[in-house]
């Protein structure tokens, strides 16, 4: 009868070890993906801001006397680069939504000056400004379907009571800047 006992016991605590390392290691793998996700983000935001010399030169080219507009975007462009270095999902966000501004400045100046909308280089850099947006928006997406699952996850039992014991807790969503 003792032994039978210990076996249960045994086998009880072998289950529960079990459990403990199946649930670390998901929620782990779930908090992975956040981390992930949200360097895809930083490679669409990094790619939009490479992107922005180019369109910067083929304007200055047209518009040299609009200085203000292109010093407003190579500095949106350093504070983006600088955001994308830290971990403040938020510091992201507002980078990005001055980033936006100064870029929709400079895609203006192309109703200014006719000539420059005439522009193959200046029509290029906007499709690939389009498609960058475009790829942009989905990694928010799979970022934020991310973050939805670890939420979702440690709020749940039983992984609530082990994502402490791993080192995770709730992440912030994306906002898309306004």
């Amino acid at each position: 009868m003792v032994t039978f006992v210990l076996i249960v016991v045994l086998a009880l605590a072998v289950a529960v070890l079990v459990g403990f390392v199946l649930g670390y290691n998901k929620v782990r793998a779930a908090d992975v993906r956040v981390d992930e996700a949200l360097g895809g983000i930083d490679v669409q935001l990094t790619r939009r801001a490479a992107l922005i010399p180019s369109l910067v030169q083929t304007v200055q080219t047209f518009a040299a006397h609009e200085k203000a507009i292109l010093d407003h975007v190579a500095d949106a462009q350093t504070a983006l680069a600088a955001a994308t270095a830290g971990k403040s999902v938020a510091q992201r966000g507002s980078a990005e939504k001055e980033f936006d501004t100064a870029v929709g400045q400079v895609l203006a100046l192309g109703q200014t000056y006719p000539q420059l909308n005439s522009s193959n280089n200046f029509l290029n850099l906007q499709q690939n400004l389009a498609d960058t947006e475009d790829k942009l928006a989905f990694a928010r997406q799979y970022y934020n379907d991310a973050v939805a699952t670890v939420n979702r996850l440690i709020g749940t039992i039983p992984w609530m009571f082990v994502a402490p014991m791993a080192g995770v807790s709730q992440r912030e969503f994306y906002q898309v800047p306004k």
